[in-house]
């Protein structure tokens, strides 16, 4: 390796590689660690590279460019630019290495996300349709420590063009966000280039109440059209307050009818634990009519199939046109169930328990429907003092 002089006469007629050699290191004199590599396929030319030693005590080679792509001031620049660094603990070729072996983000949900969430969310699907319908598109083939917060703006931004719901846009850039924080803490990445991106955050709390006219529509078609199960499933919504998901998973051995509650599991719980649920008398009745009892494990059955069923929305969108009622959704039921104990004066507290809500606040919802109710109790309180004052 001789130590020469690399100047400009040296660029222009120095870079030969000596006759019998593949390839020959030129080490600079005034820069130690810097040095040019002629080969022998490309005589006339040359690289510059900077050899160090890593923490570890390796030998490493960091390319900085080529002699027709870098000046030499510029070369012996970078050069001491990465020494500078690499003193200070970096090691540039470590870096590169990593960089070479970062997966796309296609590999990393495929083999590492995908699996984890498999294992521990109950949405995972609702993941799946979300990657594989646009972010794949948009990202898949990016390494993880090329995608960037202005990537994943844009991305975002366009779903919001494309007309999507706030919300659903709001969930695609979540999914990619925790995508990244899960490269993140198992050492793909250093830090989440997406962690600060501005969501939209829209209030999508929507609470829409049947009124007795509507409701009693509702019942009415419920009890007469043709399509029992789910007409069945609406009215078990209608009379326990359920979520969808936790009716069209619930089984037999959850259910005691002598004791007139029904157990949810853990693993169909949105709060991840486990809560019972009293059964009034119209769920009973209701369990008692569907003749799926020691028949099938599952409380709902699809009558052609013989299995539970996974879908209702389709018969649903019907069955709300017939009742004259086009926008009402599935959840709906559930908060005209909730509505129906506020206005009967059962408390908060109550319907928090039978609701299933882990946070009290998610309640306060429904507070405002309890004011003919408190306005009676504060009534009662009046009518007491009254006849004390009276009495005196």
């Amino acid at each position: 390796m001789p130590v020469v002089v690399i100047d400009s006469a040296l660029l222009r007629s120095g870079l030969v590689c000596p006759i019998g050699k593949d390839r020959e290191e030129l080490c600079d004199k005034q820069t130690p660690g810097l040095y040019l590599e002629v080969r022998a396929k490309s005589q006339g030319t040359a690289t510059y590279y900077l050899r160090y030693k890593n923490e570890a005590g390796k030998t490493c080679h960091q390319k900085i460019g080529r002699t027709i792509e870098i000046t030499l001031n510029d070369a012996r620049k970078k050069a001491l630019e990465l020494k500078a660094e690499i003193a200070k603990g970096r090691d540039p070729r470590a870096e590169q290495k990593a960089h070479r072996e970062c997966p796309t983000l296609d590999d990393f949900y495929e083999q590492q996300y995908k699996p984890y969430s498999k294992a521990r969310k109950r949405s995972w699907a609702r993941d799946e349709q979300l990657y594989r319908l646009r972010i794949k598109k948009d990202f898949g083939d990016k390494k993880l420590n090329r995608i960037t917060r202005q990537d994943v703006s844009v991305f975002h931004t366009a779903l919001i063009s494309d007309g999507l719901a706030a919300a659903s846009c709001d969930h695609h850039a979540k999914l990619v966000r925790r995508m990244l924080n899960l490269a993140v803490e198992w050492g793909y990445l250093e830090k989440n280039p997406v962690s600060g991106i501005k969501l939209l955050n829209p209030d999508n709390k929507l609470e829409n109440y049947l009124d007795p006219e509507q409701l009693e529509r509702l019942v009415q078609v419920l009890r007469t059209d043709k399509a029992r199960t789910v007409c069945n499933i609406a009215l078990f919504l209608l009379s326990t307050g359920a979520r969808l998901n936790e009716a069209l998973t619930a089984k037999w051995e959850y259910v005691s009818l002598d004791k007139r509650i029904w157990r949810i599991p853990a693993t169909t719980s949105k709060s991840k634990k486990i809560r019972t649920v009293p059964l009034n008398s119209s769920a009973l009745e209701l369990l008692e009519s569907l003749g799926t009892k020691g028949k099938h494990d599952y409380l709902f059955v699809s009558e052609i199939t013989k299995k539970p069923i996974t879908a209702v929305h389709k018969v649903w969108e019907r069955l709300r046109e017939e009742a004259g009622m086009p926008n009402l959704r599935i959840h709906d039921l559930r908060h005209t169930f909730a509505s129906l104990l506020a206005n009967s004066g059962r408390s908060l507290y109550e319907i928090q328990h039978i609701l299933g809500h882990s946070d009290p606040m998610v309640t306060q919802r429904y507070a405002h429907l309890s004011q003919g109710s408190l306005q009676d109790a504060a009534n009662c309180a009046g009518a007491l003092i009254g006849k004390i004052t009276q009495a005196a």
